[in-house]
């Protein structure tokens, strides 16, 4: 089954005469087109794909591959860029939009925006099944992402184990969904934090995010552990400074924020429910004082990594222990 995270409108036949993919995730373009594909090939295994690009589609060529054939042959014609081709080339498909042939699905892929929009209107107003593929630059949105890949093998995975996954994978879609692939493989029951720690990270201490969270929490000998297997394995001491920030950021919001069910604080203050719950039990024994002290521990430590010192890691091991001390942890260091 093929996870699109994708927002489909009209038809969702991806037999449909016409697919119109919109986004520049290339990721989400390349399933779009493999889910037709498949679905053409289920129908016929013989079917001719023909995969283009502007500099392919000349005038004229739209015509030839579409006109019947005397095998009455099935066809996929993809068409990459489609908000570069030619005028000619868009007067051609425009032409085809309004009388498709029989047993042949057009696939056309779009970047959206302005260039080319004649194109995408024309094709939305034919009444095109069309896909979302838009580019994931939010965190949320790839943990989204991952969340749904879970999902569609009928796996469970718990929310902290979709987020170490995104911090330890970073932005690229197809890591990500490659590594829920693997997790799903090779682990059997609910897949948790433990499980991609051990899997992605070496341990689960070892991402950046675990350092920060032993930190807020006051348990500095654990969060220096946790620090120098991080910068051992390669995570970028800027990184690092950015989750210390976050974790003590989120300690300062929610200890000013006025009481309330998780999924309330969740929308005030930008954090996911589950978020809330875990920096709830973080800031015990934090204070105003201290969460100003660690903030400018962090400062400090973000000048040093960015060329400001002479060794970014006593500068991350300063932050860490004085964030730590500032936590004033109740027998948890």
């Amino acid at each position: 089954m093929l996870v699109t995270m994708a927002r489909k409108t009209g038809s969702d036949d991806p037999l449909a005469p016409v697919t119109l993919a919109v986004g520049q995730e290339d990721l989400l373009l390349d399933r779009a087109v493999r889910e037709v594909v498949t679905a053409a090939r289920a129908a016929d295994a013989d079917t001719d794909v023909r995969d283009l690009t502007p500099d392919r589609l000349q005038p004229g060529t739209l015509a030839e591959l579409t006109s019947p054939s005397l095998f009455a042959e099935r066809k996929v014609v993809v068409v990459r860029d489609a908000q570069d081709l030619s005028a000619d080339t868009v007067k051609d498909v425009k032409a085809y939009l309004g009388s498709p042939a029989e047993e042949i699905t057009l696939v056309l892929l779009h970047a959206g925006g302005a260039k080319g929009k004649g194109l995408l209107d024309a094709a939305r107003k034919a009444g095109a099944r069309e896909v979302a593929c838009p580019k994931m630059t939010k965190p949320a949105d790839r943990l989204a992402f991952v969340r749904a890949e879970f999902r569609t093998t009928g796996r469970s995975a718990t929310p902290e184990a979709c987020q170490v996954l995104v911090d330890a994978i970073g932005s690229d879609l197809r890591e990500l969904a490659s590594a829920v692939t693997q997790l799903v493989a090779d682990v059997e029951g609910t897949i948790d934090e433990a499980v991609v720690g051990r899997y992605y990270t070496g341990r689960a201490e070892a991402s950046s995010f675990t350092v920060a969270d032993r930190a807020v929490e006051g348990r500095a000998a654990e969060a220096l552990e946790a620090l120098r297997w991080s910068l051992s394995t390669g995570v970028a001491p800027v990184l690092i400074t950015s989750a210390l920030a976050q974790g003590v950021r989120a300690i300062g919001k929610l200890s000013s924020a006025r009481g309330g069910r998780p999924a309330d604080l969740a929308r005030e203050l930008g954090m996911p429910p589950w978020k809330i719950d875990r920096v709830r039990q973080q800031m015990r024994g934090w204070t105003p004082d201290g969460v100003a002290v660690a903030l400018r521990a962090v400062a400090e430590a973000d000048a040093g990594v960015k060329g400001g010192g002479d060794d970014p890691e006593y500068a991350l091991e300063k932050a860490v222990v004085t964030i730590a001390r500032a936590a004033r942890s109740r027998g948890r260091a």
